[in-house]
């Protein structure tokens, strides 16, 4: 149940929101699960997400070309399966498609256009204050404060583009752009493309320009882990999963790195190198996730895609690398990833990092104090924020029903009492 309210008061600043149940910050996927899992248990909630639309990021700042890139299964969000016709990999479109029925489903209604500028704990009253600006067509239309019991970051680990600051970035005068804002490589054709960054992004990045006849560079400066999708016709992150039940972590690496050599050969020659500890190792301490390969090495090998080394600086329509090399190119694309952007507006210091973050490693990085959770912070996909969604919901819908429990007990009190004192 909500509540708007008109007060003067030092806690209230001007329009006030009282939300009986939590707020929940952001409506993508994460925030959209734990929806879901409150309804389940008629917990009142308010979910804000800034953008004008569920999934922003998917909606809007993903290619064209993208497809989910493990099994639909790991996928889907608690308490409702992908439609069985989708394929295994489904695409972008499909996905928003199972989001927006998502959302139909268990009856989410997002505040849309409502940006959080901050979120603090207000120890005198135990509630959390949000100040949130509403916009429209970019303008503020109003500025109002929620106040709530609990408090749901799901806004994620990608919520803002990540751009290095490279020497002569500022007099390139071509084509410069995120990863976020690439749709389709049909604008560069026959162009010279320098795509920076070798992840899953920079790779499929490539692999679309070459479909459109660009002549994509991709930046590759340190290692890389590049494993098959699928391993003899199995999902390759199925199969690890399936061997973490039984095998350590370094057992997993060595087999999924000799599977990988079996099948993709020897990557050193074409400038992809491996790191010295294995792919789970090095998503478990570095934070970097396995290229999964569908279809990039192949132009790799065929030299359609060039790796390139390290940005030394760029100029007039030029680039020239760290070791000298200077090529002429038309564009520049930034495939370097995102971060958090929850120490902006959340005034914590103890639960999230500086990197906006939990403090917490999976699985224990769902939950605060002072009913703060987070949700799709795992470094583990979908997988991962469905576990922490299921772990919020259930958790908030137990202390709820347990403080709706005490007020009913205590009105029932109160009213016993003034009942007594009007017979006196």
């Amino acid at each position: 149940m909500v509540y708007n309210l008109e007060y003067n008061h030092p806690f209230f600043s001007r329009r006030c929101v009282l939300v009986t149940g939590p707020v929940i910050v952001g409506a993508g996927p994460s925030g959209l699960a734990v929806a879901a899992g409150l309804k389940q248990q008629g917990v009142p909630f308010v979910i804000l997400e800034q953008a004008d639309c569920i999934a922003s990021l998917w909606q809007n700042r993903t290619y064209n070309r993208l497809k989910l890139h493990l099994p639909k299964q790991f996928c889907q969000l608690p308490l409702f399966p992908f439609p069985k016709h989708y394929p295994e990999y489904p695409t972008k479109f499909q996905f928003l498609e199972y989001l927006e029925s998502y959302a139909r489903k268990f009856e989410i209604t997002p505040r849309f256009n409502e940006s959080v500028q901050s979120a603090k704990y207000d120890e005198t009253c135990g509630m959390w204050r949000l100040r949130v600006v509403t916009t429209s067509g970019g303008v503020v239309v109003s500025v109002m404060n929620y106040i709530s019991r609990w408090l749901v970051v799901a806004t994620g680990e990608n919520a803002e583009k990540i751009v290095p600051d490279i020497e002569g970035l500022k007099e390139f005068g071509g084509s410069v752009m995120h990863a976020c804002d690439y749709k389709s490589g049909k604008d560069f054709q026959y162009q010279n493309v320098l795509v920076v960054g070798c992840g899953n992004s920079g790779m499929e990045v490539s692999y679309d320009l070459c479909h459109h006849k660009a002549n994509p560079l991709m930046v590759v400066r340190s290692s890389v882990h590049v494993l098959p999708r699928n391993i003899f016709g199995a999902s390759t992150y199925g199969l690890a999963a399936t061997m973490l039940n039984w095998m350590p972590v370094w057992m997993v690496d060595i087999v999924l790195v000799a599977l990988s050599r079996l099948i993709l050969g020897n990557l050193e020659k074409y400038g992809l190198k491996r790191p010295s500890i294995g792919p789970l190792q090095y998503k478990n301490t570095e934070g970097k996730t396995p290229v999964l390969d569908v279809g990039a090495l192949h132009k790799i090998r065929s030299g359609e895609i060039k790796i390139v080394p390290g940005i030394k600086k760029l100029s007039r329509r030029r680039v020239e690398f760290v070791d000298g090399n200077v090529l002429d190119i038309d564009a520049v694309i930034f495939a370097t990833g995102y971060c958090s952007n929850v120490p902006s507006w959340l005034k914590e210091n103890e639960f999230f990092s500086r990197e906006g973050t939990p403090v917490g490693k999976y699985p224990n990085g769902w939950k605060g104090k002072d009913g703060l959770y987070a949700v799709g912070f795992t470094n583990r996909g979908l997988a991962g924020a469905s576990s922490d969604a299921t772990r919020v919901s259930i958790d908030i819908g137990k202390l709820w029903k347990e403080e709706t429990k005490k007020m009913k007990h205590s009105s029932v009190v109160l009213a016993g009492h003034r009942r007594c004192k009007s017979h006196v």
